[in-house]
């Protein structure tokens, strides 16, 4: 007799069984065995024998479980050779259970989340009368990860083969490990192939295999971990066999390496797996890995699984972080030029960071090789899993001055690197970081973003100009949290998002402001004071070797004014696209007095670029404008305090004018801010 429907239990899943036949397991790969007292006509006088369950419950996690009863005899690990299925059409869901005739080994498959109860003093037929022998055998097989996103492994009923983005989502995370925890090494922990440090296994996430199970049913099957091909050289698996030696966590999956034979010694019931990222998103790599574990038949030819348990995994993202959040470290370069070293300007940033209580971090000339553009260099960001949290550092593939320095001086212990390198030999001015910012959270037509989006200065649409470039722009959208945007950045000589706009904090509902550079406010300001008899106040009083330009010069000349109606035009452009695109009003955007000059069709900043300036919690470090002095004091200036003050602002007017504004650059080109990372959980988010 073969088969027989058990028309009270769920739909199986069919997974592959032994010599071309399939096999039932249930919904979730999930298993029972029970050996019966007695004879069968292939296993012998201890025979195994399919029998319904009763009772079972949605109590459980997804797993392998054999149950067994007691015998006088030698326990046989069941053979599963011969096992035979038989399909059915319609009527409601059911399982198979083996024939009473038949003493051959099968499979039970329990739903998703169910286990089996625990052995009682009934039989399997639910008659309370009949007395049995109580089981002595139970195993237990499962792979089990911190899909449930508390920082603990915890068995769940949630399909761990799927991974879900949002608050009710579920699914493990891996971190890309990319930090150096010890100072031998000498590239990031993700090139070692050996554990380098016991502190690097907090990088990774923790998995339990659980086999508790007979050692004699080891004897004719195997565990056998594995990673798809694809994967492979995205993940790497580490086993810990019980020592505290670092020789003790062997790599036995990852790059080359798809499979491997647990060598589970006898009697162990669960055995530590320790699972890293080596790679973020990117345009070839959605992010999502897998990890399965496998019994198989070792008595066959070939071996045949029998039962899988997946975990999936996502790598977590690299994270921008806005001006929005507290400032903790504040990076700048000693340079030395023809005028001397700017010893002044890093004085003054030391006070601002002070006033913001934020640690400075001086980057010597022997470092930078006089290079001090570091906002240009790099940018600061973060990586998040449940269980542990680190910032990486993005390079740049400016690659001048400051190449090295990220690396060499940033990268270390719980401090990570990223770099992305263009395809061409040619690299563009907007592929310096300074052409790279990110937003605030908005909502936009009640599309959330609660950790922004990155904005990106570019060409406009289809007119073949400059853009960064491809592999950095694919790096940043593969992320898929902060969906990139790109502006309009071309028309500025450099070419960088930080020329003419800027975000700051503020503490009404809002919660922040964009700033934006404005030609049409600085002329509107320029013509009030010369209405109200100020028209030969000077633009650059108190400079030396510059030209001064009175207010009335200034507002006479023709080509100045159509360079700065060009300007306008191309930041009002910018300004649609931000309020479409943020989710932003009018009130939302304060317009900063800016002046611009074109040079070859380009343009550059005609006075010290106030927007691009450095944003320390509520204090700003703003590059001193020298703008026409009235009644003492610098009309400019004066109109940004009464613009931002208000908001909370503390402005402080930083003078960066040889160092820095004549070179094409100011403050915010000359800094970098390493922030707190954001309270908001980015697998929360739902792309």
């Amino acid at each position: 007799m073969g088969l027989q429907p058990d028309h009270s239990r769920p739909p199986p899943s069919r997974v592959p069984g032994p010599q071309g036949s399939s096999l039932n397991v249930g919904t979730l790969s999930s298993a029972a065995f029970s050996q019966i007292p007695g004879s069968g006509p292939n296993c012998g006088a201890s025979s195994w024998k399919l029998r319904p369950r009763p009772g079972l419950q949605s109590q459980g996690p997804q797993g392998l479980a054999i149950q067994g009863m007691q015998t006088s005899e030698k326990v046989k690990s069941p053979r599963l050779g011969s096992l035979k299925t038989q399909s059915h059409r319609g009527g409601p869901p059911r399982h198979w259970v083996w024939s009473p005739e038949q003493g051959c080994p099968a499979l039970l498959g329990l739903g998703r989340g169910q286990s089996l109860p625990r052995p009682g003093r009934y039989g399997g037929t639910g008659d309370r009368g009949a007395q049995v022998t109580p089981p002595h055998l139970f195993s237990d097989i499962s792979l089990d990860a911190d899909t449930g996103r508390t920082g603990n492994v915890k068995r769940s009923q949630a399909d761990k083969e799927r991974w879900r983005w949002g608050p009710e989502g579920y699914g493990a995370v891996l971190l890309v490990n990319c930090d150096r925890d010890s100072l031998r090494s000498v590239g990031t922990d993700l090139t070692d192939t050996q554990l380098a440090s016991r502190d690097d296994l907090q990088d990774m996430s923790p998995v339990v295999l659980t086999c508790d199970a007979p050692d004699a049913l080891f004897e004719s099957y195997k565990l056998v971990l594995n990673v798809p091909p694809s994967d492979s050289k995205r993940m790497r698996v580490f086993c810990a066999r019980g020592g505290n030696s670092l020789l003790d966590y062997e790599q036995v999956l990852g790059p080359q390496h798809l499979s491997y034979a647990v060598a589970r010694q006898p009697g162990e019931r669960k055995i530590g797996l320790y699972v890293e990222g080596l790679s973020f998103p990117d345009a070839n790599f959605l992010g999502l890995v897998s990890l399965s574990v496998s019994l198989v038949d070792t008595k066959t030819l070939p071996e045949v699984p029998l039962f899988t348990d997946t975990v999936a995994f996502r790598v977590a993202p690299w994270i921008m972080t806005p001006n929005t959040q507290p400032p903790l470290e504040l990076y700048v370069c000693s340079v030395l030029d023809s005028h001397g070293p700017n010893a002044q300007f890093l004085s003054d940033m030391s006070d601002l960071a002070l006033k913001a209580s934020c640690k400075l971090m001086i980057c010597p000339r022997v470092e930078n090789r006089n290079d001090r553009w570091i906002q240009d260099e790099m940018e600061f960001g973060y990586t998040e899993a449940p269980h542990k949290a680190f910032p990486v550092v993005f390079d740049s593939p400016r690659n001048r001055g400051l190449k090295d320095f990220p690396y060499k001086r940033i990268l270390g212990p719980d401090f990570g690197y990223v770099t992305r390198e263009s395809q061409s030999t040619a690299v563009s001015g907007l592929d310096s970081f300074g052409n790279l910012d990110v937003s605030p959270p908005v909502v936009v037509e009640g599309k959330e973003y609660p950790l922004g989006r990155i904005l990106i200065g570019s060409c406009l649409p289809r007119s073949g100009g400059r853009r960064m470039a491809k592999v950095v722009r694919d790096f940043l959208g593969a992320q898929r949290v902060q969906a990139p945007l790109e502006v309009y950045s071309d028309w500025l000589s450099v070419g960088h998002v930080d020329e003419f706009l800027t975000f700051v904090p503020t503490s009404d509902q809002k919660g922040f402001r964009l700033l934006l550079a404005s030609p049409s406010a600085c002329l509107k300001l320029f013509q009030k004071k010369k209405e109200e008899g100020y028209g030969e106040a000077a633009q650059f009083d108190g400079l030396e070797h510059q030209v001064k330009r009175s207010i009335n010069e200034m507002l006479a000349d023709r080509r100045l004014r159509n360079d700065n109606l060009y300007a306008q035009r191309c930041i009002d452009w910018n300004r649609e696209v931000l309020k479409r695109e943020l989710g932003l009003t009018e009130h939302d955007i304060v317009d900063i007095p800016q002046l611009f000059s074109l040079k070859d069709a380009y343009a550059e900043a005609f006075f010290p670029d106030m927007v691009n300036m450095v944003v320390l919690g509520r204090h700003l470090g703003i590059p001193k404008p020298f703008g026409p002095l009235i009644n003492g004091r610098c009309c400019l200036e004066e109109e940004v305090r009464s613009l931002l003050e208000p908001l909370g602002l503390h402005c402080t007017f930083i003078d960066d004018y040889l160092a820095y504004h004549k070179l094409l650059g100011e403050i915010h080109c000359g800094s970098n801010v390493r922030r707190k990372p954001f309270p908001f959980k980015w697998w929360h988010v739902v792309p």
